[in-house]
């Protein structure tokens, strides 16, 4: 029995800034949001948690969206264009478990985690992560310590190679929990 709730979530996307122009509910994954509109400006989330990428079938920059309201993509993410394709984020009840290794195909040093870690560098003394294996949980990998920079949303299962994943040259540097903060 999964301790993962299937709570639904639900967003709003815009066309156009400000939340104008043709909209689109959505309340599930959605690999090609220009299926339903030509570009997405702005967003308000109305329950749950989405993951939003810059490209098509979740690839590309990546940028975690909880309850709220996005008014313009471009000045909060950098994304030109918006976003392509989104992922709603089941909302998990019960332990977070995360093994990182320092290179890929969990090579070198290992450390399993089970909350959040600001800085890998000053908690494990880990300069690099370059895979890891998502036992419970879903969490947000960021690029800078202190939960800054870049972000992919990993869920459970190995994760053998981050640049075999489109993420060549990103190094991941701390990591939260994704919890019920949606």
């Amino acid at each position: 029995m999964s301790n993962t709730s299937m709570n639904m979530g639900r967003a709003t996307f815009y066309e156009d800034r400000n939340f104008q122009g043709r909209s689109y509910e959505c309340s599930s994954d959605c690999p090609d949001i220009s299926s339903y509109m030509s570009r997405c400006q702005s967003c308000r989330v109305q329950s749950g948690c989405f993951m939003v990428y810059e490209r098509p079938n979740y690839m590309g920059n990546q940028y975690f969206m909880k309850r709220g309201e996005y008014s313009d993509y471009q000045s909060m993410m950098g994304m030109s264009d918006g976003f392509r394709s989104c992922r709603m984020i089941p909302m998990h009840r019960g332990n977070y478990r995360m093994r990182i290794y320092e290179r890929e195909n969990f090579g070198g040093q290992m450390h399993e985690m089970m909350d959040d870690c600001d800085s890998i560098q000053e908690r494990y003394r880990m300069s690099d992560c370059q895979s890891c294996n998502v036992m419970d949980g879903h969490w947000l990998m960021y690029e800078q310590p202190h939960f800054r920079g870049r972000q992919m949303y990993m869920r459970p299962g190995e994760y053998r190679s981050f640049r075999d994943m489109g993420m060549s040259g990103m190094r991941f540097m701390s990591m939260r929990r994704i919890t019920d903060m949606c």
